[in-house]
C-alpha cells in the first residue's frame, strides 16, 4: 500500500503545483483589485479541493487506462497487418470520442440557442435539437476522417506540416464563402474537439502506431493527429453552415 500512497501523494503535489498559478492570479485580483473577500468562501475552497482531487484522479486514470489502451490497440492492428481494420478503428475512435465530448455538446447547444435567437433558426425545441445534433455529428464525422487521414499519413511517412498548411489554406478559402454567423462556431469547433476525451486516446494511438512500425520515429511521426482533429472541424462546420443557412 505504501507505494500506492506515495504515488497518489506525488500526483496530488503535481496537481497542486499546476493549479497554484491559477489560484494565485485569481486571489491577487480578488484581494488587490476588487478589494473584498469573495462570497461563499467556504464553498469556493471546497470546490477547489474537489478540482484538485478530480484532476489528480483524471491524470492517474489516463496513465492507467486510456494511454495504454490506445497504444496497445495500435500495436495489435499493426502486428496483424490489416490496413482496412486499422483505418476503420481510427475513424470509429475519432467519431466516437468526439460525439461524446462534453465541450462539444455544450457548444452545439449554445450555438443552437444563439441561432434561434438571431432568427437564423426556428424558435422551437425540435429545430434547436436538430441543429445542435447536426452540428455535433458534422464535427464528429470530420474528426473521424481526420484521424483516419492522420493514421494513413503515419503509415506512409508523409511530413505533417504540408498537410496542415494545405488544410489551413482551405479553411481561409471556405471562410470567404461561409455565412458569417457560422464562422465563429466553426473556428471554436476546432478547439472543443481536442479536449479531455479525444486527446488522450488519439495521441496514444499515434504514438503506439509509430512505435510499432519499422522506420517510424514516435516523436516525429507519432504526433500530429491532434492537429488534424482540430483542423477538419472548421472546414466541415463551415460547409454545414453553407447547407443549413442557405
Amino acid at each position: 500500500m505504501l507505494p500506492v500512497v506515495r504515488k497518489m501523494v506525488q500526483l496530488l503535489s503535481s496537481s497542486a503545483r499546476d493549479l497554484a498559478p491559477i489560484v494565485a492570479v485569481v486571489a491577487f485580483f480578488q484581494i488587490v483589485v476588487v478589494g473584498e473577500a469573495p462570497e461563499e468562501l467556504g464553498a469556493l475552497v471546497t470546490g477547489l479541493v474537489a478540482v484538485l482531487l478530480g484532476l489528480t484522479l483524471f491524470v492517474r486514470g489516463l496513465e492507467m487506462s486510456l494511454f495504454p489502451l490506445g497504444e496497445n490497440m495500435a500495436t495489435a492492428f499493426a502486428r496483424k497487418g490489416s490496413l482496412s481494420w486499422l483505418l476503420l478503428f481510427a475513424f470509429a475512435l475519432g467519431f466516437g470520442t468526439t460525439v461524446a465530448e462534453p465541450a462539444l455538446i455544450a457548444v452545439a447547444a449554445e450555438a443552437a440557442e444563439v441561432a434561434s435567437g438571431s432568427g437564423a433558426l426556428a424558435p422551437t425545441d425540435s429545430a434547436k435539437h436538430r441543429y445542435a445534433l447536426g452540428l455535433r455529428l458534422t464535427v464528429a464525422l470530420s474528426v473521424g476522417l481526420a484521424i483516419t487521414a492522420g493514421v494513413f499519413r503515419i503509415l506512409k511517412g508523409w511530413p505533417v506540416h504540408w498537410a496542415i498548411i494545405g488544410g489551413y489554406v482551405l479553411v481561409m478559402v471556405i471562410t470567404l464563402f461561409a455565412p458569417p454567423e457560422i464562422v465563429g462556431i466553426a473556428y471554436d469547433s476546432g478547439g472543443v474537439t481536442t479536449s479531455t476525451v479525444t486527446v488522450p486516446l488519439v495521441a496514444a494511438l499515434g504514438v503506439g502506431l509509430a512505435s510499432s512500425l519499422q522506420g517510424r520515429n514516435p516523436l516525429l511521426d507519432g504526433f500530429g493527429l491532434i492537429a488534424f482533429a482540430s483542423l477538419t472541424p472548421m472546414i466541415f462546420v463551415m460547409l454545414y453552415g453553407l447547407l443549413v443557412h442557405a
